[in-house]
């Protein structure tokens, strides 16, 4: 009996280091899938492999798998790796998923109808700033779309919105990491940068003259989820040529009414009304 009993117990143990040693593997997987950014679009195994301080033999096992999975390409030429078209299609049905980004996309569209501008619905997460959605101006000239991709939340608009709304917390954590300087006009003192959130969170609105990007300036209102807590951002952005201060508030009106359209589809009771206008000196 007792050789019995410990043939079980060994056999049980076997089959948890088993487990234990996918479930590592899939973390891996997963810590190798996020060493891709916009900034780091290709990575060899080298690159890969001092990122995640593993063995190249490793390292390539895992990208074999994940290339035949078809979570990650392989560009013939270079051999170098990047993000597949499996991971594209995960995304965008995450992304359908959103509830605030199927309820904004009617309003997003009649706002880029009435300003001819690029239109944008941005969101905060990890401390970062994701644009949800992007619909580009129908203008020629117009501004680059950050669609997908993570970005400091200090320095745009839409950021400045939704931290202006966030908790006292959140705003600290975002400061304490750091104000980098994206543009000579970026706003990278610590008390300065409270002093205009709070200006933002009495006015109703952020904007953003060049401070993420030379040659682009937006405007952008906060949008409320049902808990009447802040959950998105809506802006409008274009070139400087045309979106003079003025033009931009001109915006607001309509901007306004698209938020408090979405908050409103989010069941938000919290009504966010923009007074007192007037064009920042």
């Amino acid at each position: 009996m007792f050789r019995i009993k410990e043939s079980h117990s060994v056999m049980r143990n076997d089959q948890k280091v088993q487990k234990e040693g996918r479930l590592s593997s899939v973390a891996t997987a997963m810590l190798l899938l996020k060493c891709f950014s916009d900034e780091h679009s290709e990575l060899g195994i080298g690159a890969l492999s001092r990122r995640l301080g593993l063995a190249k033999s490793t390292v390539h096992r895992l990208a074999t798998t994940l290339l035949d999975a078809g979570m990650l390409d392989q560009n013939k030429e270079t051999g170098k790796y990047r993000l597949g078209m499996t991971i594209f299609e995960l995304g965008m049905l995450a992304r359908r998923k959103l509830d605030i980004y199927n309820e904004a996309k009617v309003f997003l569209r009649e706002l880029r109808e009435k300003t001819r501008e690029s239109v944008n619905l941005a969101i905060m997460r990890d401390d970062s700033l994701i644009y949800l959605n992007s619909l580009e101006s129908p203008s020629a000239i117009k501004v680059r779309s950050h669609m997908g991709m993570r970005l400091p939340p200090h320095c745009s608009a839409e950021g400045k919105a939704l931290l202006a709304f966030s908790a006292p917390e959140d705003i600290a954590r975002i400061i304490e990491r750091g104000l980098p300087r994206q543009t000579s006009n970026t706003i990278t003192d610590s008390v300065a940068f409270i002093n205009e959130l709070k200006q933002i969170a009495e006015r109703g609105y952020a904007t953003d003259y060049e401070e993420g990007e030379i040659g682009v300036r937006s405007i952008a209102v906060p949008v409320f989820s049902g808990d009447n807590e802040i959950a998105a951002a809506v802006g409008v952005s274009g070139p400087v040529q045309r979106l003079t201060k003025r033009t931009l508030i001109s915006y607001l009106p309509a901007l306004s009414r698209a938020a408090e359209a979405v908050s409103n589809r989010l069941g938000a009771s919290h009504r966010y009304a923009v007074s007192g206008l007037r064009v920042a000196k």
